[in-house]
């Protein structure tokens, strides 16, 4: 049995026939067409360079403590100081997203981190560069969630993982050409013109301003039915011009009465912070915040010191050095390639189960044979990234599904401010332990317990979400 929430779902040219439901039913029924394909490339370009700069730092940091003489302190502020800023602006784009729109976040965003990048090719000193890597940390801790919440918004339900994770490729895709290119430009021309090229695209912020229009289920939701209706109309006559036919008369979005009687009036009334962690929210966050920090924890912990590693414990050149580290990021984006053409099929659960299940064992075994030779530790961390990568590009799909359109952008932005505190701890630990015991064995066993730990909360604890409309899941 199931209850009919779509109430009047049929489209129309009037604000009375646009709801919340009538908007997702509306959705639930457009095909995939070139509009997706548009909208779904502006806003992956405007990620995938926020990902280019992030990763930047590590490429810069081996220079940076040659030229500045910097001390392993210096060298681990110069790493964390951006995602300080980018937790920080997790937590504060959420809540602008959710009452300002999600369009205008990304756009400010964008352009702020494009402004800093030009900024930061003038600093000549560690403190400055400190400061505008944490003002940049909070343009790219914004916009990342916001996106990820806004790419769920204009999506169906049937095969969401695929089409979602498709759009998420591009933020690894980001760190890997990030990668490619420092390993070539940095030892050839310096970490400045690396920061020069990122700072070219924060002119997207223009593009996205006229191009992508704002979500009509964030604009029905905050009582904005005109606009929303204009909005939909326009989505659905776009989608119906490129497709070529009429579009299929929307049905209705349904929750199945168990679902529907067990949602609270504290659930349904739930908002803000205090809204995350009220009713069938609270264990959701919990699971999902875990899932977040011990996924990048591995992940940064890994990445962020793999060229320094390289460079001072195996006797390797900085190209060499990077060009290794290269090679991890590369496989990364396979895991992620995997997981997006797999997770409708296997399911949310599994793929942070099986991902983090197998990163774990792989660094298990790479400590067991002792990480004797740069080639082996080459070999294990790469294929270790198949799997925390696969998983950390899977939260930016789960996470957003897990919460109702008037918290969606902060649960999403929550989730990146937990995903900020494991990319800080990660490599602060992996420094203490790697200065402790003199050895990148006790170092890889750490990492391992931690991907070890969230496997274990994912198996158990995570809600299977898969297929399911937005706002079944989350009344």
């Amino acid at each position: 049995m199931s209850t009919d929430i779509s109430q009047d779902a049929a489209p129309g040219p009037s604000p009375a026939g646009t709801t919340r439901t009538a908007i997702a039913a509306r959705f639930e029924r457009l095909p995939p067409s070139r509009w997706h394909v548009t909208v779904r490339l502006i806003v992956g370009v405007v990620t995938f360079f926020e990902a280019f700069d992030q990763l930047l730092i590590a490429y810069a940091l081996p220079e940076l403590r040659d030229e500045w003489h910097l001390s392993t302190g210096d060298a681990t502020a110069v790493l964390t100081v951006g995602s300080v800023g980018m937790l920080v602006g997790a937590l504060l784009s959420g809540r602008l997203a959710d009452r300002y729109g999600r369009v205008k976040v990304i756009a400010y965003c964008i352009a702020v981190s494009g402004l800093v990048s030009l900024a930061l090719t003038a600093c000549t000193s560690l403190t400055p560069f400190l400061a505008l890597r944490f003002v940049q940390g909070l343009a790219i801790g914004g916009e990342v969630p916001v996106a990820a919440a806004f790419i769920s918004e204009i999506t169906r339900s049937f095969k969401r993982g695929r089409f979602v994770l498709l759009y998420e490729l591009v933020f690894p895709a980001g760190l890997t050409v990030g990668a490619l290119v420092a390993a070539w430009v940095v030892p050839a021309a310096g970490w400045r013109t690396m920061f020069v090229v990122a700072a070219v695209p924060g002119l997207l912020a223009f593009l996205v301003q006229r191009r992508v229009p704002e979500s009509p289920r964030w604009l029905a939701d905050r009582g904005r039915l005109a606009e929303a209706e204009a909005v939909m109309a326009g989505i659905e006559a776009k989608v119906a011009a490129a497709t070529g036919r009429p579009l299929p008369a929307p049905g209705a979005v349904r929750v199945p009465e168990k679902a529907s009687a067990a949602a609270t009036a504290a659930e349904r009334a739930a908002t803000g912070v205090r809204g995350l962690f009220t009713g069938r929210y609270r264990r959701r966050t919990l699971v999902v915040g875990a899932i977040w920090f011990t996924g990048y924890f591995v992940n940064y912990g890994v990445t962020s010191w793999l060229p320094s590693i390289y460079k001072d414990e195996y006797g390797l050149g900085l190209s060499d050095a990077l060009l290794y580290s290269t090679v991890t990021s590369v496989a990364g984006l396979l895991g992620c390639l995997i997981v997006a053409l797999t997770v409708d099929v296997l399911g949310r659960r599994k793929v942070f189960a099986i991902c983090l299940g197998a990163s774990a064992a792989l660094l298990l075994t790479l400590a067991a044979l002792g990480a004797g030779s740069p080639v082996q530790v080459l070999i294990w961390t790469s294929l270790s990234a198949v799997g925390f990568f696969g998983s950390n590009i899977c939260l930016y799909l789960y996470t957003p599904e897990l919460y109702p359109t008037r918290m969606r952008a902060l649960g999403c932005s929550v989730g990146g401010a937990v995903n900020r505190l494991g990319v800080i701890l990660g490599p602060i630990l992996v420094g203490v332990v790697y200065a402790a015991n003199d050895s990148v064995v006790a170092v890889f066993v750490m990492l391992a317990a931690v991907a070890v730990l969230g496997a274990v909360v994912a198996g158990t604890l995570a809600e299977e979400t898969a297929n399911r409309p937005l706002e079944e899941i989350s009344p």
